[in-house]
């Protein structure tokens, strides 16, 4: 019985991975027609900033994004679409490290994460989420493999996620704004 609800687990863990790398490769792939999404205003920033962070280790540079359209939008719901987005396409990280946690187990970063969980729970989630780094798939596959909570996760990274998206969409309102005095 016993063996048989580990095979269970392992085939689960399994199919749950299969998506992410699907969809890792399916964003880099149509990367050009994933960028007509811009078109589409907010819901546009929204649906950009889920692809961005929904590709695992691989990273695709979301920020660049916020910064630009803040020119265009105003910087607090660019932020708000934007980091709802990131934290949603972060998911992917999370479903990654439900399915495939014995796959990074033994990275020094990883076991330094999951100290940091210990330590201080969903706090290491909204910090990482909240700087600007390539590595925040980690923390998902962290949160995933120990099992947090996904609303837990979701909130933590959400407001890291939505942090960083205002100091980038006010980074990108201001320079624009100073281009502007700069050339009258």
């Amino acid at each position: 019985m016993q063996n048989q609800t580990e095979t269970r687990k392992k085939w689960i863990r399994i199919a749950a991975l299969i998506p992410v790398i699907l969809f890792t490769v399916l964003v880099i792939i149509f990367r050009d027609e994933v960028r007509k999404l811009q078109a589409l205003g907010l819901p546009g920033i929204f649906l950009l900033s889920i692809l961005a962070n929904s590709t695992v280790i691989i990273p695709v540079p979301g920020v660049v994004l916020t910064t630009t359209m803040a020119t265009v939008f105003p910087p607090v719901w660019v932020a708000f679409a934007a980091g709802s987005g990131a934290a949603l396409g972060e998911l992917t990280g999370y479903l990654a490290g439900f399915s495939g946690q014995v796959v990074i187990e033994n990275r020094k970063y990883y076991q330094r994460v999951v100290e940091w969980m210990g330590k201080y729970g969903g706090w290491t989630i909204l910090f990482l989420a909240f700087i600007p780094n390539p590595a925040f798939d980690m923390a998902g596959i962290v949160a995933g493999a120990l099992k947090m909570p996904v609303h837990k996760f979701l909130l933590y990274c959400w407001v890291g996620k939505m942090l960083k998206m205002l100091v980038f969409a006010l980074a990108g309102s201001g320079f624009i704004y100073w281009l502007n005095n700069l050339f009258q």
